[in-house]
């Protein structure tokens, strides 16, 4: 009987030995980048706070919006350091999981801080000769206040990659394995909650942006509380004449066309007057051609209770990128993918026109079959849906 050889391992000794190689590299990438992280937030703390709440160059309200809760953080990375450095992976990390609600609060900060600083650098002269200063020391290596204040929204996101990793290879047996577990949960969910918060920031940029391009009374509120998808220009295929450009701004729940003010126009030149507003729970959307992305563009079909929109773009790109985002705001029993017949023969040949190029057509498109596919309720047109 042939004895087991004593190089072979077992496989399960060797997937213990891969988990114990990257905890230890895991643990390695953690423990260094945390020095570097509170280093930087030590120079901050140093150079910028502190000296600014000693000169008084920027007065108590500013500073707090500026910097939010930047020192109680430094004192957490502080905690959390030594633990590290001894090993104590679990205890450590377990114990800063309280201070985690302090990234919450820097990340619903993050907007109005970035905001401050912007009109403290434009405003304050005394202060953007300091923040220039200390911007050259060397300490910095080049950076700039601006590249450090998302600092430790970035650290969380890092927080979560590692102590999760850690965590999945750590064994059950191991002593801090139900630690590093609770503590990646919390880190997770956190990150998630500044992620929200994050998006809700751009969101919010989004929307007064687009407020400020709309012009009118009509508009005062229109997009409140509305979530952004998408903007740009379309050509709006008429049932007769030429197509005309509209600029349309899309949401979750609604899209909104408008036209460009007169750039002679007093007091509202560069503005946008809002035309109608379609809800988007009521529309179904074909993609009437333009799916062999080719270069000459396509035509959307957007069907609402009492109108048919044919939007057109000579650009394939992004015609998709509508597609896309008109699809992520149709609720999607509602989506049909069938294609529209008579609206991809009115398609083609207005495509030929505004592009130079003969498309060849089997038939010519009836009268009937054109006031079927632009009124498919009798007086559609004359009940457009406007801005309220």
């Amino acid at each position: 009987m042939e004895s087991p050889d004593p190089s072979a391992r077992c496989p399960l000794q060797e997937q213990r030995a891969r988990w114990e190689r990257k905890r230890a590299c895991t643990a390695r990438e953690l423990l260094e980048t945390e020095r570097r992280y509170q280093e930087q937030l030590g120079l901050v703390a140093t150079y910028f706070l502190g000296i600014l709440r000693a000169k008084g160059t920027l007065r108590l309200p500013e500073r707090q919006v500026l910097f939010g809760p930047w020192e109680l953080i430094y004192g957490a990375s502080q905690d959390l350091l030594p633990h590290l450095e001894g090993g104590h992976w679990g205890q450590g990390l377990e114990g800063f999981c309280p201070h985690l609600q302090l990234y919450t609060q820097y990340a619903a900060n993050a907007d109005r801080s970035w905001t401050t600083l912007q009109e403290q650098l434009k405003k304050n002269k005394r202060f953007r000769r300091f923040v220039r200063l200390q911007e050259g020391r060397p300490e910095f290596g080049g950076l700039q206040l601006q590249d450090l204040l998302p600092l430790p929204l970035k650290r969380l996101q890092q927080y979560e990659n590692l102590v999760v990793a850690l965590a999945e290879n750590t064994g059950p047996n191991s002593p801090d394995h139900q630690q590093l577990t609770r503590a990646a949960r919390l880190i997770s969910e956190t990150a998630q909650r500044v992620h929200a918060i994050g998006q809700r920031q751009k969101n919010d940029q989004h929307l007064q942006r687009v407020q400020a391009l709309l012009s009118g009374r009509q508009a005062k509120g229109l997009i409140t509380g509305r979530w952004f998808l998408h903007q740009g220009w379309l050509l709006v295929v008429p049932p007769h004449g030429k197509p005309r450009p509209r600029m349309f701004f899309l949401f979750t729940d609604v899209l909104l066309m408008a036209k460009r003010r007169p750039p002679l126009h007093l007091l509202q030149s560069g503005t946008f007057a809002c035309q109608a507003l379609y809800p988007m729970a009521q529309c179904q959307l074909h993609r009437v051609f333009g799916h062999s992305g080719g270069p000459c563009g396509g035509l959307l079909s957007l069907s609402f209770p009492h109108e048919k929109l044919l939007l057109m773009s000579t650009h394939q790109e992004e015609l998709s990128r509508w597609y896309h985002s008109l699809t992520l705001a149709v609720r999607p029993s509602q989506l049909n993918e069938e294609s529209d017949f008579c609206a991809l023969k009115v398609g083609m040949m207005v495509a030929s026109e505004i592009q130079g190029k003969e498309l060849e057509l089997p038939l010519s498109l009836p009268s009937p079959w054109r006031a079927a596919l632009f009124y498919p309720n009798k007086g559609s047109f004359s009940r457009r849906p406007s801005c309220p």
